[in-house]
């Protein structure tokens, strides 16, 4: 008699696990509905294009016409391409130049922006305009001011009595003239970020280092900056990014010119494929660009724990 009572809690309890399998399978494929058109969309836009870039730079494929398989052929060609060489070293030239000023100008305009400035927000929307405005307009005003007799040089001759260079004309100085451009560009971005970190900065941290004797330079240096650093993280490894994939501004500014001083890697793979019809070159070329890109971005996110704090 005593097994009964075990016998029919076992028949009892069975009904309820397999219900409750039912309820999991349920709620799993609620899930997977859910989760199809993203999934879908990732693959259709994303992983079929990718594939479809990689087939193509192991091709002889031009724009009309039908494809043909050269393995590395396209890769070799690049190496031993000196325009190729010339447009890597320009890329790596404008992130040298760009990544360290943006970072620099958007962090002490961050600083400068506290919330003891009158006008603060008007002085943020004003910043962050030409992050928003169409980067094609900006670069056809900016290559305005920089022709002789625009307002640049026209303003140093009034004031000081010189006669600025033809910037954009100049290969000493084309590459430079399009990095102030892009510095102004793109500024605005960053200095929302840091400002946002900066104001989310403890009040008591900085009160108790006032205590103890410390100045402005050291309380940012010693303990806004540690705190802020998953932003400073944040803002460097996708100012990085966007500034290896540069091309509207040389493009409309100089057309990689003069010479091949401003050809970029996004430009040259834009010259392969669209103007010399080599698309098997052009996404060879693209895939160079993946690779150094993620490679640094890899080295980052190796490097940050030495000094990104997110306590």
């Amino acid at each position: 008699m005593a097994n009964v009572p075990v016998r029919e809690a076992s028949a009892t309890a069975a009904p309820k696990e397999h219900s409750g399998g039912r309820r999991r399978g349920r709620s799993g494929a609620w899930g997977a509905g859910f989760v199809a058109p993203h999934a879908l969309g990732l693959a259709l836009f994303t992983l079929v294009p990718i594939g479809i870039a990689l087939f193509m730079s192991l091709t002889d494929w031009p724009m009309l016409g039908s494809p043909s398989w050269i393995g590395l052929g396209n890769y070799q060609d690049l190496l031993s391409d000196p325009t190729f060489r010339t447009a890597l070293g320009n890329t790596f030239l404008f992130v040298v130049l760009y990544v360290p000023l943006n970072l620099v100008v958007s962090l002490g305009m961050a600083a400068w922006l506290s919330p003891r400035i009158r006008g603060r927000q008007i002085f943020r929307v004003i910043f962050f305009l030409p992050t928003v405005t169409p980067i094609v307009a900006n670069a056809v005003v900016w290559r305005m001011l920089y022709r002789p007799g625009g307002a640049i040089d026209a303003t140093a001759q009034s004031f000081f009595g010189i006669k600025t260079p033809d910037f954009l004309a100049d290969p000493n100085w084309a590459m430079i003239a399009i990095v102030v451009m892009s510095v102004w560009q793109g500024f605005g971005y960053n200095m929302i970020v840091f400002s946002s970190a900066l104001d989310s900065v403890p009040e008591s941290q900085l009160e108790a280092a006032s205590l103890d004797g410390a100045n402005a330079w050291t309380v940012f240096w010693r303990i806004k900056l540690p705190l802020i650093s998953p932003s400073l993280f944040f803002a460097t490894t996708m100012t990085l990014i966007t500034a290896f994939q540069v091309f509207i501004q040389p493009y409309i500014m100089t057309r990689g010119g003069p010479g091949d001083s401003t050809v970029t890697l996004v430009q040259f793979i834009y010259n392969q494929g669209f103007t010399f019809q080599k698309l098997g070159l052009a996404s060879a070329a693209a895939w160079v660009l993946f690779v150094i890109i993620l490679g640094i971005t890899a080295v980052q996110f190796l490097g940050q724990k030495k000094w990104v704090h997110y306590e």
